[in-house]
């Protein structure tokens, strides 16, 4: 076996985790905003959403089962899960650890949704734009891909997408006739009646 597998499976299920993330929240503002209600019913962008987020863990966890079998850098279980314990980017690595803690902060509370107040949900819920930040900021500063052009193409375009649609929930916001039920998020409760 090549010794760097654990290296290329640690990069590629980042790459492809942040990409789940923003995939996630993008639809999850799409959700919000309302923006693609017309062109498909709103239960199936929130399952697309709800599809991203869960398979963002798993992928999370191989790049983190990644660089815990690696031998380049060394991971251990402080560098995984302790922000700044890592020598190697630290800051970079850092963001990674607390992103992965408000992934699953949003995942679980998602899956016991209908047991905890639905302000408690929406709160956490509404982290999921700070773990995007914290996903591409880790990904730009501790990614090795970022010479390649495509990476750095991805990474633009990602964000380019995620400041519309934020830019675009905030101007829905604030439209007139933007009472409690314009900008209210769609919630599975409410997919059952679409």
């Amino acid at each position: 076996m090549n010794e760097q597998v654990w290296w290329f499976v640690a990069r590629s299920s980042g790459i492809i985790a942040w990409a789940l993330v923003t995939m996630s929240v993008c639809w999850g503002l799409m959700l919000s905003t309302k923006a693609a209600a017309k062109a498909t019913q709103p239960a199936k962008i929130l399952d697309l959403h709800r599809f991203f987020g869960g398979l963002a863990v798993v992928f999370t966890a191989v790049h983190m089962a990644g660089l815990a079998l690696d031998s380049f850098v060394h991971f251990g279980w402080l560098e995984l899960f302790v922000p700044w314990k890592s020598s190697w980017q630290p800051t970079a690595v850092a963001w990674g650890v607390i992103g992965f803690y408000l992934l699953l902060a949003i995942e679980i509370t998602s899956l016991l949704m209908k047991r905890i107040p639905k302000p408690v949900w929406r709160h956490i819920h509404r982290t999921s734009l700070a773990l995007y930040v914290f996903a591409t900021y880790h990904g730009i500063q501790a990614g090795t891909d970022t010479g390649s052009v495509w990476y750095q193409m991805a990474m633009l375009a990602s964000i380019n997408i995620v400041a519309f649609l934020v830019i675009l929930l905030a101007l829905a916001r604030r439209g007139k006739g933007g009472g409690a039920q314009r900008g209210r998020r769609l919630t599975p409760v409410d997919s059952n009646a679409a």
